[in-house]
């Protein structure tokens, strides 16, 4: 009778542990690290007065990620991510026309994000594997160009505000009932026009896609 007594007690067991790891109606979740913006953009040639016939690239950035989770139903929840400002400096298509260096200017962007997650029932206690799709909107500040462009002549940059899809793929894993780890890769629609001044004419780049992959690592903690 020791035998299978101690069978069932392992089981009971693992089922609680099991139960106690899964995600539940009501949940808050709460994850905090690195966000990496890695841009797969693309653009117009630069208008000034005529067409440079050049292009222009935005770098990658990393700031703290923050996002915050509710759950729905015990597989849904609605997410928002936010972050520390991400600021990329703008660079010159190759060759630079106007011979002021490489990089042309610095944007910075704050881009709020709302998705919906489905959580995949594996059947894995720790592991959470989910895909999620959202809506971002993406507002742009602070734009500035480089002192030597704007000694030369560019001045008020200013680039639109976007709104665009997004979309997910990430996994939680569960340190125990409240701590986890969390890693995810998302992808999200950025398009924004340009606009500025050379000594007083009024320039414009029509079209720039960023289209960011954003790679977060992050931990996280479960209310």
């Amino acid at each position: 009778m020791k035998k299978p007594s101690a069978v069932i007690l392992a089981l009971a067991t693992l089922v609680v542990s099991q139960t106690a790891f899964a995600f539940e109606k009501g949940d808050i979740l709460v994850r905090g690290g690195l966000a990496t913006v890695s841009p797969n953009e693309s653009s117009s040639n630069i208008i000034a007065g005529s067409d440079l016939g050049v292009n222009v690239g935005v770098g990658n950035n990393t700031q703290l990620g923050l996002n915050f989770a509710y759950f729905m139903t015990d597989n849904i929840n609605i997410e928002v991510l936010a972050a520390t400002p991400f600021k990329h400096d703008v660079n010159f298509g190759l060759p630079n026309p106007l011979d002021t260096g490489n990089q042309l200017a610095e944007v910075t962007h704050l881009p709020p994000t709302i998705s919906v997650n489905y959580y995949f029932d594996t059947g894995n206690s720790v592991l959470k594997p989910y895909a999620g799709v959202g809506l971002n909107y993406t507002l742009f500040f602070d734009e500035q160009f480089t002192s030597q462009n704007a000694a030369i002549g560019l001045q008020d940059l200013s680039l639109d505000n976007s709104f665009g899809l997004a979309a997910q793929l990430g996994a939680d894993y569960m340190v125990d009932e409240e701590w986890f780890v969390n890693a995810s890769i998302r992808w999200i629609d950025i398009d924004t026009e340009a606009s500025f001044n050379l000594n007083g004419a009024q320039g414009s780049i029509e079209s720039i896609e960023i289209d960011p992959w954003v790679y977060t690592v992050a931990v996280g903690y479960r209310f």
